[in-house]
């Protein structure tokens, strides 16, 4: 839906959220939320603050810690014609749902034949950088990516953290929703929303720099570490395009293959472990579907293979960062 009326207060990352899932339950009569803390509390980091005051405990549901416990209890509400949030209070929990999410939520509209379908957004703070060590550090997408049913998105920009959590909620699929949450509050990023009702639709990538010396690839928060990249590599003579793929399920191939026509070179970024992470997975199709606009070999930049640490410099020595995607970008370039 195109948006023309425009606000005047610039908002954040949080903020954005916050009101797409407010502006959802007045649309959605049937819509219901739930997770650990959400209601008196308003969610550990303030997403859901207010909910329960304007919808009460019969919409806003407060649960147990166990997320086995919601995801199962959130199927069982979309059976009944329900259209259901669910927070986890950290996507690294969500792992503890896991058989209920991948086991039972993503196959339902496969098992019925298309006869159910399944509106649930399993969302929740997500992300490194911010000193949250192991338990609360992680990106953990290519779990799901791997699981036929679900949709993954993972918005960088305030703009789409709204438009594509009300595309979410409307969509009858399942999705998981990956919220970064150094940037719930980043003052920086901050916009002026429309104030007219909009969505940002599913599976559709955003080109956030033009250029035509290099493809740089990423989502979340590392499509800040491109961007500045991108400037380091303008002041060496180069224009890198970078593109914020939004959706990582469905992956919105032709907007990547469109860019390597111009550029012919291919960097991916994102702040999962290597191995089996979603950067290898855009590295495969784009070196079966565009091999031939490719004049170097295409290059991933990735957290390593290992839990995130706690400290500081060892935290940043193992994930993405600005230096490590402009030295890898130059080597691509100048191959």
């Amino acid at each position: 839906m195109a948006a023309t009326a425009v606000g005047t207060e610039k908002k954040n990352y949080l903020t954005a959220l916050k009101e797409a899932i407010a502006e959802e339950m007045a649309r959605n009569p049937h819509m219901i939320c739930m997770g650990e803390d959400i209601g008196a509390l308003g969610g550990a980091f303030g997403v859901t603050d207010g909910l329960i005051a304007e919808y009460g405990r019969e919409r806003v549901y407060d649960m147990p810690i166990s997320e086995a416990t919601i995801v199962g209890t959130a199927c069982g509400l979309c059976l009944n014609g329900k259209t259901v949030m669910v927070e986890m209070q950290f996507i690294d929990f969500i792992s503890c749902g896991f058989d209920q999410i991948v086991n039972m939520t993503a196959t339902y509209h496969y098992r019925t034949a298309g006869d159910v379908s399944m509106p649930m957004v399993i969302r929740g703070p997500a992300g490194a950088y911010g000193g949250g060590a192991l338990y609360h550090s992680q990106m953990n997408e290519a779990w799901f990516a791997n699981s036929p049913g679900l949709k993954i998105v993972c918005p960088s920009t305030v703009y789409d953290a709204k438009g594509l959590m009300k595309a979410a909620l409307r969509d009858p699929n399942p999705v998981i929703f990956y919220e970064i949450k150094d940037l719930y509050r980043r003052r920086e990023i901050e916009e002026v929303l429309p104030e007219e009702d909009y969505i940002v639709p599913l599976g559709k990538a955003r080109v956030a720099r033009e250029g035509d010396a290099i493809t740089i690839v990423s989502y979340g928060q590392n499509v800040y570490h491109c961007l500045k990249a991108a400037e380091n590599l303008e002041s060496e003579g180069y224009q890198a395009e970078v593109i914020d793929i939004r959706s990582i399920v469905p992956l919105d191939e032709e907007t990547i293959i469109e860019s390597l026509k111009k550029t012919n070179r291919l960097l991916v970024v994102n702040e999962a472990p290597m191995t089996c992470g979603f950067a290898g997975e855009i590295l495969s199709r784009m070196t079966e579907k565009a091999f031939e606009y490719l004049d170097a070999p295409p290059m991933r930049i990735t957290r390593m293979d290992t839990p995130v640490p706690w400290v500081k410099p060892l935290e940043l020595y193992v994930l993405p960062s600005v230096e490590k995607i402009t030295a890898g970008a130059l080597k691509l370039i100048k191959y």
